[in-house]
């Protein structure tokens, strides 16, 4: 995998399905943490997020424009560092900013089925696409599609691994 962690998301699943979104998943503090110790000392799952670099830049530049510094100073000293994220790999989720919060397909009706119909790309275990080439390619197609608008304009494949 291409990946470099962003850091670490605490959460604790509200459905069958693995997210690192507040509208599917109760989300510590609705932060990141830098700090894989600080994350597991809140009780919830801890997941390790890892995004291909160039993915992660229109994103972060959204949560800039936005004025969110303390969330993206947390994900981006650790897009900074380099490391790889490491773990029991989960599959892919698709994700985007808005407005302070991170949105996933899921949660931004029908773009499942979007998705599914353009690209015969589906979901599998935890609701996650397992393959990264598959995953980029969804995440291209939903950015290009303009379907999250007005919420998400540029889409990722978040690598989740459960820490």
């Amino acid at each position: 995998m291409t990946l470099v962690s962003a850091g670490y998301r605490a959460v604790q699943r509200l459905s069958e399905f693995v997210s690192i979104s507040e509208c599917v998943a109760e989300v510590r503090d609705d932060d990141w943490f830098r700090d894989l110790v600080l994350a597991r000392q809140t009780g919830f799952d801890v997941l390790e997020v890892g995004f291909a670099p160039e993915e992660a830049e229109p994103i972060v530049r959204e949560i800039l424009a936005e004025g969110w510094d303390r969330e993206t100073s947390a994900v981006l000293s650790r897009i900074a560092e380099g490391l790889r994220p490491s773990g029991e790999f989960l599959g892919f989720e698709l994700v985007g900013y808005d407005g302070g919060t991170w949105h996933t397909w899921r949660c931004l009706g029908g773009l499942v089925d979007d998705v599914r119909a353009a690209t015969g790309i589906v979901p599998g275990r935890h609701g996650l696409i397992e393959s990264e080439d598959a995953a980029r390619q969804a995440a291209r197609w939903l950015t290009e599609s303009g379907l999250g608008d007005p919420k998400v304009f540029d889409w990722a494949a978040a690598g989740l691994f459960l820490r």
